[in-house]
């Protein structure tokens, strides 16, 4: 085909299939009146505008929190953070309420995206707000999550990371705690997804043999493309096939492709770290000090960093790259086991698919690649969907 029928045959395709997207991070502005959804000017990656232009029908907008320590009151900073973050995401339809609305269901999803209206989705990054309350499970389920990643960068109180933070062992538990053991099976009751990005290997294989749903990996990659702690290899991505869940793919550069940086840029990211007082790497210190910044210092450090790329630019990473991980995915694990999940406004973005207005990219590199339409249908939502509802039905909740 043409690149005039390609273009046109993804434009078809795209306006037809489902198209959702399982992780955008927000910050507590999300959804204000200092962050208007409708402007083409807003600095985010998801807005409604750019979903609406770039045909994103669906969005799981991530509850994130970091870890922290191991107490009582870390654990209740950290849960009342989560608390206002699920608040900031029910602005959302407050605020437009002819233009979106909230799913917690497959069936919800479904009428909403019947409507013409956006659908919002609720998922929560890091487990580390439940603390050691197994109740606040099924509180976080009533506020609306639908899926709880199990951890992230370091170890919790529930699972391994594949990141462990500077000074910690690179296992803790041997994969799951038993208290980590104890929040699956209580997600499976609910009717919650299981995510385990950010999870170790072994925590993963923990979840995958002990869940009774499938189970997804909200955002991360293939490691026979790219090796990185995040991403998922092949022994893993049969278990994902064995277990009936899905891998949905990152759109963070990093995790994509390995891209060295040349001696000026991190002279030039090193001083904006400087700038705001953010230690080098990714240890304790770096991430308390992230912490500590207010949402608008924290926008716009990632602004400055991004804005790197004009003056000192990288290797690219481009669309092609990240389609080559869902041909991987493919090939391992088969197209029922595949998905899509950015990382927007969390350090995800590639070239030509830098935010959700061009999400069409994404279509048209699966059809140059001779994906069927029924195949980019579940690529783009119809395997999370067929997830969603099995985890519900396994629930009893259908």
């Amino acid at each position: 085909m043409s690149d005039d029928e390609i273009a046109s045959l993804a434009k078809g395709i795209h306006e037809r299939v489902l198209t959702m997207d399982t992780h955008d991070d927000i910050s507590g502005e999300f959804a204000s009146e200092q962050d208007d959804e409708l402007s083409p000017e807003n600095r985010r990656q998801v807005t409604l505008y750019k979903m609406k232009k770039g045909g994103l029908d669906a969005e799981f907008f991530a509850v994130f929190t970091g870890n922290g320590e191991r107490t009582d009151s870390a654990y209740e900073s950290a849960y009342k953070r989560a608390v206002s973050l699920f608040e900031a995401i029910r602005r959302l339809p407050d605020r437009y309420p002819a233009l979106v609305e909230i799913a917690y269901s497959p069936d919800d999803l479904t009428r909403i995206h019947a409507s013409g209206k956006t659908v919002a989705c609720i998922g929560m990054e890091n487990g580390y707000p439940i603390g050691t309350d197994l109740a606040r499970v099924k509180e976080f389920y009533g506020r609306g999550a639908r899926y709880i990643t199990l951890t992230h960068s370091g170890h919790n109180q529930i699972s391994d990371s594949s990141t462990p933070r500077e000074g910690e062992p690179k296992e803790e538990h041997g994969g799951l705690s038993e208290f980590g053991k104890q929040v699956v099976h209580e997600m499976n009751r609910l009717g919650i997804m299981i995510d385990v990005s950010h999870a170790s290997k072994k925590a993963t294989i923990d979840a995958l043999t002990l869940s009774r749903a499938p189970i997804i990996a909200s955002h991360s990659g293939a490691s026979a493309v790219n090796e990185q702690a995040r991403n998922v290899d092949d022994e893993t991505l049969r278990l994902f096939k064995k277990n009936g869940g899905v891998v949905q793919v990152v759109a963070l550069a990093e995790y994509i492709k390995t891209r060295p940086d040349s001696p000026e840029r991190l002279a030039a990211q090193s001083a904006i770290r400087k700038e705001f007082g953010i230690p080098q790497g990714r240890g304790d210190a770096a991430r308390k000090a992230m912490q500590a910044l207010t949402p608008e210092q924290r926008t716009k450090f990632r602004e400055m960093l991004r804005g790197l790329d004009a003056t000192y630019p990288r290797a690219t990473v481009t669309v092609s790259d990240m389609v080559d991980h869902i041909d991987h995915i493919v090939k391992v694990a088969g197209i029922d086991h595949v998905g899509i999940g950015t990382d927007f406004d969390g350090g995800g973005g590639v070239t030509g698919f830098n935010d959700a207005s061009e999400s069409m990219n994404v279509t048209r590199e699966l059809v140059k690649r001779g994906y069927s339409e029924e195949e980019i249908g579940k690529i783009w939502g119809g395997n999370l969907m067929r997830v969603w509802r099995e985890v519900e039905k396994a629930a009893g909740k259908m």
